[in-house]
């Protein structure tokens, strides 16, 4: 088989994967909502999802190839440490998936405390509700940032294709997965967050108050929050009580696709919290 078919499987493979857990997580959400929306979903959607798209055709457009592709052309040419060194291919790939999840990780904390990262991050932010389209909006400078670093941990690990591929779907579907809003019993959260980051330890991340907003950064893996400091097991104010997004950004207005691209050009990096009380929380809700 040809690396064209090949990479032509994959891409069809993580549509795959995509669709079935974004249509899964939509229907559990209207099943089981952990939260009620304050905004309606055919707003938020519409514009999360036309921005999906965008980010899609840019990256598309930007490289000639992406982490799957690379990762082949680096076992061809012998790149990278797992390309050097005898080691079984198991090791390999679990290693490669596990500290791709670490670069992810640390990628986000880079994002939020960098003011000019975090002026393009807060796109995803400043969703006044938080579900499964969250998960996905992302501006498309972020997008083409994260895939130049993502390139570069691929060649420098010389991470076999297949685990690429499998820490792309599942970085893909732990993202839909964990800002969703779902409700799960307390339990299976509890047992679940021990490896893998769940709806309720995510939400918290989108929580207003600075000092939550700066918590439990992991998408996949919940073990880097724990291991270096970063995870809230909580918000203060409850997950039905909570404030979600960012206090410069409150309106209806402020959800449009036009909005979401221009905004990491409005206003100071970390904003104000003029609209908020001494825990950071902004009291009032989204405007219209």
């Amino acid at each position: 088989m040809t690396q064209d078919m090949l990479l032509a499987q994959e891409q069809a493979f993580r549509l795959a994967a995509f669709l079935g857990v974004l249509f899964a997580m939509a229907l559990w959400e209207i099943a089981s909502p952990r939260r009620r929306l304050e905004v309606p979903r055919v707003l938020r959607w519409s514009n999360n999802l036309l921005l999906v798209v965008l980010d899609t055709v840019i990256v598309r457009l930007a490289f000639p190839v992406l982490a799957v592709g690379l990762a082949l052309q680096a076992e061809a040419g012998g790149w990278g440490l797992f390309n050097a060194l005898d080691v079984p291919g198991w090791i390999a790939f679990v290693l490669s998936v596990v500290l791709l999840d670490l670069v992810i990780y640390l990628q986000h904390v880079l994002f939020h405390f960098v003011p000019g990262l975090w002026r393009l991050h807060r796109v995803h932010h400043a969703d006044l509700d938080i579900d499964v389209t969250t998960g996905l909006r992302f501006h498309p400078v972020e997008i083409l940032l994260s895939m130049v670093l993502k390139l570069g941990a691929v060649a420098a690990l010389g991470a076999p294709a297949a685990a690429v591929l499998v820490f792309e779907v599942l970085l893909n579907a732990c993202a839909m997965f964990n800002h969703s809003n779902i409700r799960l019993p307390a339990s299976v959260d509890r047992v679940l967050r021990l490896f893998l980051v769940t709806p309720d330890m995510h939400r918290v991340h989108h929580s207003v108050i600075p000092r939550e907003t700066n918590s439990n950064f992991g998408f996949s893996l919940s073990w880097w929050d724990r291991l270096l400091g970063t995870y809230i097991a909580q918000p203060a104010e409850g997950h039905e009580g909570m404030s979600i997004g960012i206090p410069q950004f409150r309106t209806r207005r402020d959800l449009w696709l036009d909005r979401m691209l221009w905004q990491p050009l409005r206003g100071t990096a970390y904003g104000s919290t003029r609209n908020a009380d001494d825990t950071g929380v902004a009291r009032t809700k989204p405007e219209a």
